[in-house]
């Protein structure tokens, strides 16, 4: 008997929920003829004109060949002579590259100092943590950096880089001594 008078409210319940929505259904199913009329004077306006196509404008077409003028976009005389003739230094081709010369310069680090005088060393740590011994007139760094001077607080190098007009030039560089 208590699940019988149990279900009468939930039944109840669920009717009303039903009444509801059907109610709240048909409220939005309301006639659409108002959208119907807006949507047809909408199509029944008329535009705005369109505008004309601009007028293309031609060109005369000018040859550089015709008046013995240089071509804007090779270069010139006085170029194609620096970059043929270009004296001054130059990378060695024939040489083998040296370990430390696949790194950029400013990811090696001076770590300390082996000998004294002139046999004295250098002790260059990689990115990769490993430390190479490197004296006068070895190379490293990504532009042909050749060792000029060790000092016990720093190292004196010149690298060559390209100048911009095919050819080379020196440009000095230094690793100094890393705090620890």
């Amino acid at each position: 008997m208590s699940t019988f008078t149990a279900s009468k409210p939930a039944h109840a319940a669920r009717l009303l929920l039903m009444i509801a929505t059907a109610l709240m259904l048909a409220g939005c199913t309301r006639g659409m003829s108002d959208l119907r009329n807006w949507v047809a004077q909408e199509k029944a306006k008329k535009g705005a004109p369109i505008q004309p196509l601009p007028v293309i404008k031609t060109f005369e077409t000018f040859k550089y060949d015709d008046q013995n003028l240089r071509d804007p976009f090779s270069p010139s005389t006085a170029e194609l002579q620096t970059n043929t003739t270009a004296s001054g230094p130059r990378p060695d081709a024939n040489r083998a590259r040296e370990p430390l010369e696949m790194f950029a310069l400013d990811s090696l680090k001076m770590v300390g100092t082996v000998g004294v005088g002139a046999n004295m060393e250098v002790l260059i740590k990689d990115p990769g943590g490993v430390i190479h011994r490197v004296h006068v007139n070895e190379y490293m760094g990504q532009n042909y950096g050749r060792i000029t001077a060790i000092s016990e607080d720093h190292v004196d190098l010149v690298e060559l880089v390209p100048n911009g007009n095919g050819g080379w030039m020196e440009r000095p560089a230094s690793i100094a001594l890393g705090e620890q």
